[in-house]
Order: structure tokens, then sequence, then C-alpha cells
């Protein structure tokens, strides 16, 4: 992997020169649970100016990285990238916090990510996530492999958002998906076993086989739910004004 990350970067500087200003690495790819079979490689790349000419010099690059397997790189100006904090703060938070420059200037680093609107975001995306997941479950129709594709899928955009969610609650930010499971299980009181069991799966340390679907579903739906309740009720909680 750093061998292709380097080959993206030297790529990336060919075909922008001196345009390009930040190359930066983040994401599942930057966790210890990375695993390549089932977690993407996200790049961003800072550019001085995003033209169409300055796209059409990228679109060979993003090609050939898309070949290998992974998302096209995401593309921004640098004031883009400051300004888009207040609307993508969850993400600029992890770029900022967890990402790693593999080219150029340290730029995410120096990016004010608003908290207040981090905790809105948090809201809204697990509410969200928790309406495509029953809509998804509804498609699938009662197919075990659809169900399992749905689950094996959802799980690490739930880990993320959970993560995001002990923050906006005003816990330690902590990166393993498990330790971040478990924390918010203890904090919110649910049942956090369906969720390191798909984890298992992910990681290859169980089988497919070894998993009561169905169950697995009902018990995974039933700790969403209960997180997007609490997490709703407690930061209106914290929100609402003190009484005089």
């Amino acid at each position: 992997m750093e061998k292709l990350l380097n080959e993206l970067v030297e790529r990336l500087k060919a075909a922008a020169g001196s345009n390009l200003r930040s190359v930066v690495l983040y994401g599942s790819a930057m966790s210890s649970e990375y695993h390549p079979r089932h977690s993407d490689v996200n790049v961003l790349a800072v550019l001085a100016n995003l033209d169409a000419a300055a796209l059409d010099q990228l679109a060979p690059v993003a090609g050939w990285w898309q070949m290998k397997g992974h998302p096209g790189p995401v593309i921004f100006t640098e004031q883009e990238l400051r300004q888009s904090a207040d609307m993508f703060a969850i993400e600029m938070l992890d770029i900022k916090t967890t990402g790693r420059v593999l080219w150029g200037e340290e730029i995410p680093r120096t990016i004010d990510v608003p908290m207040h609107l981090h905790r809105i975001q948090v809201e809204r995306e697990l509410a969200q996530a928790l309406v495509r997941l029953r809509q998804h479950y509804l498609v699938a129709g009662g197919s075990r492999r659809a169900i399992r594709q749905l689950l094996l899928s959802s799980v690490s955009t739930f880990a993320v958002l959970f993560r995001h969610a002990l923050l906006a609650l005003g816990e330690p930010m902590a990166r393993d998906r498990r330790q971040v499971i478990d924390r918010l299980a203890a904090l919110l009181a649910f049942d956090p076993a369906p969720l390191h069991a798909l984890l298992d799966i992910r990681q290859e340390r169980r089988k497919p086989g070894e998993i009561d679907w169905e169950s697995t579903f009902a018990g995974y739906l039933a700790a969403v739910e209960h997180v997007v309740r609490e997490v709703d009720r407690r930061l209106a909680e914290t929100a609402r004004p003190a009484q005089a």
C-alpha cells in the first residue's frame, strides 16, 4: 500500500505541478482495523485552482486510482476546504485529527471545525443512517444474502457516527471501532454484541455461516435505534437553557 500511495502522489505531482498543495490519506485506511478487502483508501488532494483545465489534468490519475479499486481522490481548493468545515464538520474533524499528510502542506491541521455544528450533523446523520437501514432492509425482502451485505456495509458507517456521538456527548474520542462501540454501549446502555459480531466477520475472525443473520439484524437495529434516541435526548438536554 505504501508503494501504491507513493505512486499516486508522484502521479498527482506530475499532473498538477505547482497547482498541487497537499495530498492527505484519511478514513478507514488510517485505522488499525484496515482490511484491504473491506476498507476504502480515501485520499484528499488540495489544489490552488480547480478550473476545467485542472480537472482535465487530474482525470487520468483519478481513473488510474479507481482502476486500482479505490474511490477517486476527493479534491478541494484550500479556500473551499476551509469554508466546507461548517457543512462537513464530521468529515473535516476526521481529516484534521487522524489524516496523514502524504505530501505538501499541513493544511487540514489548520482548519477550524465549528463543534456546535458538529453536534447537529451527528444527530442528523445518525437519524438518516437509521432511515436508510430500515429502507434497505425492506428492499432486501428477507434475502439472507442481502441482509448480510447490508449489515456488513453499514457497520463501518455506524462505527464512525458512534465515535463522533461520543465526542458530541463530551466523551473522549477513540479511534478503535471496538473501543468506540464499547464506550458508547456503557454510556447509553445498549447491547454491543451484534456490532462486534459484524466486525468479526469483516476482520475474518469469524465465518458468515457462524452468524444467525436474522437475530443479528434485530439486535443491531435495536442498538442503532437506542443510540439515535439517546443521543437526540441528551444533546437536547445540554442545549436547553438553564432555568433561572
